[in-house]
């Protein structure tokens, strides 16, 4: 795997605070077309999730969100997660994320934050919190002066929207929540979660699919 931001046109952002619910959320998202799935380590399910879908889910690309130490890139890799995805970056997690041997996207939200990271060689990271931090807007006026850097969007992104930053040239992907409604999640209504990837799915025209 080369790339993230590669492997579809929305990366659902995933938090399980059941374990057992990770391999037919995981399933129905994969069938709506969406194989990558960023499971955050905001709950103690984290980890168990990530192994489970490793384990039973052939067709996703599991990977491990909200990693902010050296210690969780290596319990992530250890429980099979095939990417990171980090809200910021320091030198120290940056450092672990290279040294893990598995593709990452350090958080940026500021000009400063992508050219110290382009100054480094990476040229894939995530814009968070994209919304509250200038949204589609701020990204487009990266492109110009920044043209090496290529995002994935996070945070008050919605089907609506979507197309929107997809269609900017530095946004490969965006990553979203609005996949996985609340009451979908209770109601274990995996139905529901298939369509709304399906929905997600359609929107990559990056992608080929």
């Amino acid at each position: 795997m080369t790339s993230v931001l590669d492997l579809a046109p929305v990366i659902p952002v995933v938090v399980l605070d059941d374990a057992a619910d990770a391999v037919p959320l995981a399933r129905a998202l994969v069938a709506g077309g969406l194989p990558a799935i960023e499971v955050t380590l905001r709950t103690p399910a984290a980890l168990d999730s990530i192994r489970a879908i490793a384990a039973e889910v052939p067709g996703a690309v599991v990977g491990a969100g909200t990693v902010l130490t050296p210690g969780a890139v290596t319990a992530s890799v250890a429980a099979g997660a095939r990417f990171l995805v980090s809200p910021g970056w320091t030198e120290t997690l940056l450092t672990a994320m290279r040294d893990s041997g598995v593709p990452f996207l350090p958080g940026v939200s500021t000009t400063s934050e992508v050219v110290a990271l382009l100054e480094r060689g990476v040229t894939e990271m995530k814009f968070f919190p994209a919304e509250a931090a200038g949204g589609r807007p701020y990204l487009k006026s990266l492109a110009g002066p920044l043209p090496d850097a290529r995002f994935c969007p996070t945070g008050g992104i919605t089907l609506a929207s979507a197309p929107e930053y997809l269609a900017l040239p530095n946004v490969r992907c965006v990553g979203g929540t609005w996949l996985l409604p609340a009451d979908a999640l209770a109601s274990k209504d995996w139905a529901r979660v298939e369509t709304l990837a399906r929905e997600a799915a359609a929107l990559g025209g990056k992608h080929g699919a």
